[in-house]
């Protein structure tokens, strides 16, 4: 079996205006910060079935990269389509449970490519 067909390719959404915010908020971060996420979202993509303690789905068609650095935990929101893995949205998290407006934001985008996934 190739494992080319089981592992999630990895874009960032893209807005109308072709910002693309979770690239935008990762520049932002540390490099090593940028790494620890990377690899977390790695990690996703090649074992798509498994779940806790790095992914979680949050919503119908969205789940959660859960990465945790050394001072904070940050989470990148995506959803799939087909074997695409679209990275919603990023942020610090500062409460237990996501903040509505995060979720909205990533529910929000995720509406914005419906019809475009495969």
């Amino acid at each position: 079996m190739n494992n080319d067909l089981l592992r999630l390719r990895d874009f960032f959404y893209k807005s109308p205006n072709g910002n693309e915010p979770v690239r935008e908020w990762l520049k932002s971060l540390p490099k090593e910060d940028r790494k620890t996420i990377g690899e977390d979202i790695k990690t996703v993509q090649i074992g798509w079935s498994f779940g806790m303690p790095v992914v979680r789905k949050l919503n119908p068609g969205i789940w959660e990269v859960r990465s945790t650095l050394r001072n904070r935990i940050t989470r990148i929101l995506f959803t799939v389509g087909g074997n695409e893995m679209i990275l919603l949205h990023g942020f610090i998290k500062k409460s237990k449970k996501t903040i509505k407006s995060d979720l909205d934001t990533a529910k929000r985008r995720a509406n914005n490519l419906r019809g475009k996934l495969g």
